[in-house]
């Protein structure tokens, strides 16, 4: 996928939550190569050290953070550490979550997925520049449209989706706010579902007949965050070849 130019300033920086692996990691490539330097975060110390240094093999500034993002005081040493290493936080892209597969209680898992969204948003705020901050969730098709077997995914994206709106409506004033949500996206997370049965059964359903790839979700993530969607706030963007309108 070539890169496409979203009018970023070279030198901005960004945090990227679970930027070890998958549509994090795309996110952070693709952040570097627009110039910005970026905070890789993530629970995995492995994944964070690859990110970072495909990040240097790309000529690009990172800061790491094995950080739990579930940890309020944990998530403000690290964004503390993240502004000293890289000054200010232009922007944030709220990725970290389990995956959808995970057997997890129902109000402990929109505990953890909603309120560390919250926690690091907030988090985040105080390192903010006064004007063109964004942030960006990554929620999922299942916020809204599309059923999965365990429900506190689909609670948890929904509520992601509520409180993206809320800030969209009531913190424009300091930053814009707005999701994606990503349909059936070939990451390690999935990684053999689509020549499963069910893999192969979801993508006759899906209009461009294919698995979205991480750089899909990430170029969509980079667009809403960059002064391109200057004007752009509130939205939850489907990224799912079309998955979403058959429903």
């Amino acid at each position: 996928m070539g890169d496409a130019h979203y009018g970023f300033t070279a030198g901005d920086s960004i945090v990227i939550t679970g930027a070890g692996s998958g549509i994090g990691r795309a996110t952070a490539l693709q952040a570097a190569r627009q110039g910005l330097s970026v905070g890789v975060w993530d629970l995995n110390p492995a994944g964070v050290d690859e990110t970072i240094q495909a990040i240097i093999a790309l000529g690009g500034t990172a800061h790491g953070e094995v950080a739990d993002v579930s940890d309020a005081a944990a998530v403000h040493a690290a964004m503390e550490r993240t502004a000293r290493a890289l000054g200010p936080i232009s922007f944030l892209h709220n990725n970290a979550g389990p995956p959808s597969t995970a057997q997890l209680d129902f109000g402990d898992a929109v505990r953890i997925c909603v309120g560390s969204v919250q926690s690091v948003t907030e988090a985040w705020v105080p390192y903010a520049p006064q004007s063109g901050a964004a942030m960006v969730v990554t929620a999922s098709v299942a916020g809204n449209l599309v059923g999965t077997a365990n429900a506190w995914y689909s609670a948890s994206k929904a509520g992601l989706m509520g409180y993206v709106r809320h800030l969209a409506a009531h913190r424009a004033g300091e930053f814009r706010s707005n999701g994606v949500a990503p349909g059936m996206t070939n990451t390690p997370r999935l990684a053999g579902f689509a020549t499963s049965e069910m893999g192969e059964r979801i993508l006759e359903r899906i209009p461009l007949h294919r698995m979205g790839e991480a750089d899909d979700i990430a170029a969509a993530t980079l667009f809403l965050l960059s002064p391109a969607a200057s004007y752009i706030n509130g939205v939850f963007l489907p990224v799912d070849g079309g998955w979403t309108v058959t429903q």
